[in-house]
Formats: structure tokens, C-alpha cells, sequence
């Protein structure tokens, strides 16, 4: 364990201000995300230097594909999530806060990204933002061995610790789950203007692409995305990449079909109108 960061003693609780659930946590309990616990009033990380997963993969399983194309990144993620996606590919690690971990340090995570001749580090397959400490310590490190920093997120964080990790970080896939809050506060359990303010203030320090699985009958819509390219174009201009990602029935959504190839081309047609880079993904 680790003392987390961000957070403050209130009314004999715990308060959380990693990300705009705001947990208040009584003692011995953890917030939304699963790892984060009020031992005797303080708040601990449970998950600093546990890693559930450690990979080299190519930089477009991401994904990210206008941003070192062709190579290969070490990839690694922990347990837990601050949404509760019910379509969630990764839930077996983002859900299960019984899933298994290993040990793993900062210097450890640095040496083998230089001995796999990986250019960086992605700190990815459930949210790092929830692992933020080690993923602070780790891309500081990253950074004085000229490695770059790597997040895929639903980018669902507060604007200050944000702030302190985005001066190490060279690159982000956001998750724009939809333009609708509804969608957020009945499906993930969050909220959307979070979200949006993430990527209109990480596009102006580094680079960004955005990811948006479309899920039959939730988000597919002709006017769910227009909606949702209209605001990319209007607030982060029309060079970011958009990957429409296809949906197959997983986890807790198993009543919805899979995204037809139809679907999937009419929104890119829809996209292509404004954005320059549109990318389909699952197909």
C-alpha cells in the first residue's frame, strides 16, 4: 500500500478528490474505484506496484494510430475502475477486485521497456488513472530515460491531478463513451462534462485520439453521432482521430447485438463530413 494523493479528513470520513465522484469514505472502506481505502483516516492506494497485466504491444491496439506507427509499446494496467461499464472487455480486471496481482516497481517497469527496445510505456487494460500514484512515480521515471508516457483512459479525473500528470505524459486515447449525459449516469455511472473537459485540456499538451464503441440501441444513432463529431470538431478541431469501435455482447450486456458493419460505415460516413482521421476498430 501507498498514501494516496488528493484527498482530505471530513466529518469523521475520508474525502477523495482523485475524480469527480467525490467519495466520502468511512474507515475500513474503499471508494467507487475498488483500491482506494480510509485506513484509520488516512487514504491508502491498494494497488501501488500491483499490476494485473505486462505486455509488449504494437502502439495501434491502443488505440493510437497516427502516433509511432508500426511499433511496439510496453503495456501494463492494475485492477479496479471508476466506472461501471456493464460492457466492459476488461472486466475481469476493472470489476474483480479479487483478481490476481504481481509485485512490480517504477525501475523495474523502466528496465524492461529499454530492454524490449519499447519507445514507452502505456499505462492501459483497466483505468490508470485510479493507479495514479505509481503511474506518477512511474512516468517521471519514464521521462529522465528519455522514455515516453502513454494513457488510455475513460478520462473520467479531476482538473488538478490531471494538471500535475499531463507536463510526463506524450500521448492519450480517450474513451467518449457518448455525448449524452444520460448515457454516462445510467450506463458507466458518471458523468460526460468530466470527460469533455479532459480531452479539450490534454489535446493542448499532448497527443490525443479518441474512441467511441458504438452499442446497438444506446449510442448508434445517426443523431447520437453527429452530436458527438459536431463537439470534437467545434472543441478540439477536425486532426483528432476518431475510432468508432464495434460492440460485442460481454460482461453484464449480453441482451444487445453486435454492432453491424453497416452501423459502423454509416458513422464513419457521418464523421468523414468533419474530421480528417476516422478509423473503425473491431471489425
Amino acid at each position: 500500500m501507498r498514501e494516496a494523493l488528493y484527498w482530505e479528513k471530513t466529518d469523521g470520513k475520508v474525502a477523495c478528490h482523485l475524480c469527480p465522484h467525490e467519495c466520502r469514505i468511512v474507515n475500513g472502506l474503499v471508494g467507487i474505484c475498488g483500491v482506494r481505502r480510509n485506513i484509520d483516516g488516512k487514504l491508502y492506494s491498494l494497488v501501488y506496484g500491483e499490476t494485473t497485466s505486462v505486455s509488449l504491444d504494437p502502439i495501434e491496439k491502443k488505440p493510437l494510430y497516427h502516433y509511432h506507427p508500426g511499433e511496439y509499446i510496453l503495456s501494463l494496467g492494475t485492477k479496479g475502475c471508476n466506472f461501471k461499464c456493464p460492457f466492459c472487455q476488461n472486466w475481469a480486471i476493472s470489476q474483480d477486485m479479487g483478481a490476481a496481482t504481481e509485485k512490480i516497481t517504477s525501475e523495474l517497469v523502466v528496465a524492461k521497456a529499454k530492454e524490449s527496445k519499447s519507445f514507452g510505456i502505456a499505462y492501459t487494460y483497466n483505468e490508470p488513472f485510479i493507479w495514479y500514484e505509481f503511474v506518477l512515480d512511474t512516468a517521471k521515471l519514464a521521462k529522465k530515460e528519455k522514455l515516453e508516457n502513454v494513457l488510455v483512459t475513460n478520462g473520467y479525473v479531476n482538473p488538478e491531478p490531471l494538471e500535475e500528470m499531463l507536463p510526463f505524459i506524450d500521448a492519450m486515447n480517450i474513451d467518449l463513451k457518448s455525448i449524452d449525459d444520460d448515457f454516462y449516469g445510467k450506463i458507466c455511472r458518471g458523468s460526460v462534462e468530466p470527460v469533455l473537459y479532459t480531452i479539450k485540456r490534454s489535446a493542448k499538451s499532448c497527443h490525443i485520439e479518441l474512441t467511441n464503441l458504438i452499442i446497438p440501441e444506446l449510442n448508434d444513432s445517426d443523431d447520437d453521432i453527429a452530436r458527438l463529431v459536431d463537439w470534437i470538431y467545434e472543441n478540439v478541431g477536425p486532426e483528432v482521430p476518431l475510432h468508432f469501435s464495434r460492440f460485442f455482447p460481454c460482461y453484464k450486456l449480453l441482451d444487445k447485438p453486435i454492432t453491424s458493419l453497416e452501423t459502423l460505415k454509416r458513422a464513419e460516413k457521418i464523421a468523414k463530413k468533419k474530421l480528417k482521421h476516422v478509423h473503425l476498430g473491431n471489425i
